[in-house]
C-alpha cells in the first residue's frame, strides 16, 4: 500500500518507494530538490520526474557553486534545452537561489543546518524570500519539506510511513 499520489506509474511509485519522505543533508541535493519543486510549479511532478536526469545535466547535478556563477548565455542555453522546462523566470530563480544558499551556507555552516531547522513551511518560505529567495512560496515549500523528509507526509495506512519515521529518528539533524 503506497500514497495514493504515487499512482500506477512506475517512475512516481519508484520515487515514493526509494526516496520521498527520507531525509536529506547533502546540500546538493537539497539544492535540487528546492530547485525541482520551483519548476514544478503549476505542473505536474510526474513532468520534472521525467525531466530530472536532464535537469541534472543542464545544472551541472546541482553544483551550487557552479550554478551560482552562471551568466546571460547560461540562461539562453538552458531555455533552448528541450529537455528541461524553459521557463526564463524559473532558470534565472536557480540561479539567484544558487547564490542565496552559498550565502546562507556561509551563514549557517551549511545549506542542511538552516534548512533542517525549520518546522514550518510559511515561516521557512517567509525567511527565504527575506533572504532573496525566489520561486518559494509556501506550497513549494511544503512539497520541498515532504520530498527530504523534514515532514513525513505518508499516509497513514501507506506501507512506507513507519520506515519513514524509522529513517527520520536515526536521522542525525546537520
Amino acid at each position: 500500500m503506497r500514497c495514493s499520489w504515487a499512482g500506477d506509474d512506475p517512475l512516481y511509485q519508484s520515487y515514493h518507494d526509494t526516496e520521498w519522505g527520507l531525509p536529506v543533508a547533502d546540500d546538493r541535493r537539497l539544492f535540487e530538490k528546492i530547485c525541482l519543486e520551483g519548476f514544478q510549479s503549476g505542473l505536474s511532478w510526474i513532468t520534472i520526474l521525467r525531466k530530472r536526469e536532464n535537469f541534472r545535466r543542464a545544472f551541472h547535478e546541482f553544483d551550487i557553486a557552479r550554478v551560482s556563477r552562471f551568466r546571460a548565455r547560461d540562461v539562453e542555453r538552458l531555455l533552448g534545452d528541450a529537455g528541461i522546462v524553459r521557463h526564463r523566470g524559473k532558470i534565472e530563480s536557480t540561479i539567484n537561489n544558487a547564490k542565496r544558499a552559498l550565502e546562507v551556507a556561509r551563514e549557517h555552516g551549511s545549506l542542511a543546518h538552516y534548512l533542517w531547522q525549520w518546522n514550518d513551511a510559511k515561516e521557512l518560505a517567509k525567511d527565504l524570500k527575506r533572504r532573496g529567495w525566489t520561486f518559494v512560496g509556501p506550497t513549494t515549500v511544503y512539497a520541498f519539506m515532504q520530498a527530504c523528509g523534514i515532514v513525513n507526509d505518508h499516509s497513514k495506512d501507506c506501507a512506507w510511513r513507519a520506515p519513514a519515521d524509522k529513517a527520520r529518528q536515526k536521522f542525525a539533524r546537520p
